[in-house]
């Protein structure tokens, strides 16, 4: 267990739309919550979702087998590993996640803020 079932920010039956549609409405920048990942992987259990400045932000968190631990986004080197999900979040609430728009290939960064809950 990655220590997301009993914590306020996990939407654990939330789809991508709900949401996205959720931190919209929020409309606060740093606002978050994570969901189970849409595809069935469980390389990719989870997704961070995050809204900064009126975009929202799907950020994949992955399950590293050889060290079960997590790491967030795409793999690379040096990245930072987290023994638990619940970990990342406490971690992005004191230091600063960049946030990277692969359409417009721009950085912003901000911390995990506001928590938003789904009903």
């Amino acid at each position: 267990d990655a220590g997301v079932h009993s914590k306020a920010w996990y939407a654990a039956t939330c789809d991508r739309k709900t949401a996205e549609d959720a931190l919209y409405r929020s409309n606060r920048d740093g606002s978050f919550l994570i969901r189970k990942s849409s595809g069935q992987d469980s390389r990719q259990p989870y997704t961070l979702v995050v809204f900064y400045n009126r975009r929202v932000y799907n950020i994949p968190i992955r399950f590293i087998e050889s060290t079960r631990q997590y790491a967030l986004g795409r793999e690379k080197s040096g990245e930072e590993r987290f023994d638990s999900v619940a970990e990342i979040v406490e971690n992005h609430q004191r230091t600063s996640l960049v946030l990277i728009d692969s359409q417009n290939n721009t950085k912003d960064s901000t911390k995990l803020k506001h928590i938003i809950r789904v009903s």
